[in-house]
């Protein structure tokens, strides 16, 4: 590379930091509060040269499914592999449906579609973005076979009428709660909830690895056992291939960050509520829609999703100051060219389609500081002054 290629990298690298004042998440920051607990973790798993599953992976396991209120606990790679085998071990496959939601990441309908089912979406409530009860049951056909609520943005769906369908009808509930490590329902933590609850570890999520990494949790023994064995190639113990599986298992030296992570994640999500909280009075006199906890809910904020007809204007605009938004998301599934077989039009899912087009992501992470949310309010509302 030539010097003057190496100086104008450098220059535009520091009028970023520069120009990047406020992010949308920052995890060096965290990184840097728990350095020596991390660093003592990985070097134990160097030392220990067991690299793939292991006492490390076992261990949390044990610890995550105890913390979601759960019994058996599956690490996985993804939190999309973990609603697939949670799927597979249901029995879903081709010719059978599964309902879900269209307003959330892309991963719950390719896990549904990855077992040869067919997806069919519902709407969700406006206020909670999660799926809608009262609309739930005249999605039923006799093809179907599970439910897929998605607790969205850290917030519970609404999980006893949904439960109630899915009694009436023998369906499966696989909660998918990527986005809601230690969120509540009514006192009880999700993912402990339905049959099996599905949770991501992806690095900027509540609780993030250093890389990928999921896990599914069960009270039921027969679900676990067939988790294990499919995400580790259908194997009972080694070379004894009980089912078609895939390598779908969690790295060891992700198990031992995310032990030491989880010892900190209530610490982490009472910030996160704090947080929440002062965006709430920083923000009341705007008139602009906030974030709202069901009364049902304990909510942990993955996400701070605020609503604005201007969104695309508004994202500009922070972005100028030096602030980071995030969009959770801009198009919901059914209108995804990916999904266009599906064959929903435009229109079918307005609440969905409404939240696709307002909902914008303000920062949000525990180490956040008061100063830099005031910087953060300021900018919103003089957006709506002008």
């Amino acid at each position: 590379m030539d010097q003057f290629r190496l100086y104008e990298l450098k220059t535009a690298n520091a009028f970023e930091l520069e120009l990047m004042i406020i992010p949308f998440v920052d995890l060096k920051v965290q990184y840097k509060a728990i350095q020596s607990e991390i660093d003592t973790a990985i070097n134990s798993v160097l030392d220990s040269c067991q690299f793939t599953l292991g006492t490390e992976v076992v261990e949390f396991e044990k610890e995550f499914a105890t913390y979601s209120g759960s019994v058996h606990g599956v690490g996985v790679n993804t939190g999309t592999s973990a609603l697939h085998l949670a799927l597979l071990s249901a029995g879903i496959g081709p010719g059978d449906e599964v309902i879900s939601v269209p307003f959330t990441f892309v991963a719950t309908a390719a896990a549904i579609h990855y077992t040869g089912a067919k997806t069919v979406f519902v709407d969700i409530d406006p206020v909670t973005y999660c799926l809608d009860p009262a609309l739930l049951e005249a999605a039923i056909t006799p093809r179907t076979k599970a439910i897929i609520p998605v607790h969205l943005y850290g917030q519970a769906a609404d999980m006893d009428p949904i439960l109630a369908v899915a009694r009436k009808h023998n369906l499966v509930v696989v909660e998918d709660a990527c986005q809601a490590h230690g969120a509540e329902y009514k006192g009880r933590r999700v993912g402990s909830i339905g049959d099996i609850g599905c949770f991501s570890f992806y690095p900027g999520k509540n609780l993030g690895a250093y890389g990928e990494g999921g896990m599914a949790v069960t009270g039921n023994a027969t679900f676990g056992r067939s988790l294990r064995m499919l995400r580790d190639w259908g194997a009972e113990k080694k070379y004894e291939h009980v089912l078609k599986g895939y390598n779908y298992r969690l790295e060891t030296i992700q198990g031992a960050i995310l032990r030491v992570k989880l010892r900190h994640l209530d610490g982490w999500t009472e910030a996160r509520r704090q947080a929440a909280k002062r965006y709430a009075a920083l923000l009341a006199e705007t008139g602009i829609p906030l974030p709202q906890e069901a009364s049902y809910a304990r909510h942990v904020y993955h996400i701070y999703a605020i609503r604005a007809p201007n969104r695309d204007a508004l994202h500009a605009r922070l972005l100028a100051k030096g602030i980071q938004s995030g969009i959770h998301y801009p198009h919901p599934i059914h209108l995804l060219p990916a999904y266009a077989d599906l064959g929903y039009k435009r229109g079918q899912f307005p609440a969905a389609e409404q939240a696709a087009a307002e909902v914008l992501s303000l920062p949000m992470y525990p180490e956040l500081t008061q100063s830099a949310q005031e910087a953060v309010a300021a900018a919103v509302i003089e957006n709506y002054q002008k």
